[in-house]
């Protein structure tokens, strides 16, 4: 399993959708064996630095893997175990609109 994960953030306004997302990521996290706690965090400041303005958002280690969906537990199971760091050379994935590189 990828041992680079120190943190596991799971961004929203206490929403129904929110809170949704940050249960699915405590249970995904959970299966994949992972001994990170997953973080929920509302503080509109925090979410305002992200410079993501569509929610939930999921950021594992400050870096955002996906903004305004609730991932189905697959999807989210591989955003998590095929987590990699971002590098000054990484460019979002072609055909992202968001210009994260994590759309569908």
């Amino acid at each position: 399993m990828n041992n680079k994960i120190e943190k596991i953030q799971v961004f929203g306004s206490g929403c129904p959708s929110c809170k949704k997302l940050f249960e699915l990521t405590k249970q995904v996290v959970g299966e994949l064996e992972i001994t990170t706690e997953v973080e929920y965090v509302t503080d509109l400041q925090k979410i305002m630095k992200l410079g993501v303005m569509t929610l939930p958002i999921l950021a594992i280690n400050d870096q955002v893997v996906s903004a305004g969906v609730i991932p189905k537990p697959e999807k989210l199971k591989k955003l998590i175990s095929d987590y990699q760091p971002k590098n000054s050379n990484t460019t979002p994935k072609s055909g992202c609109s968001c210009g994260l590189g994590c759309c569908c």
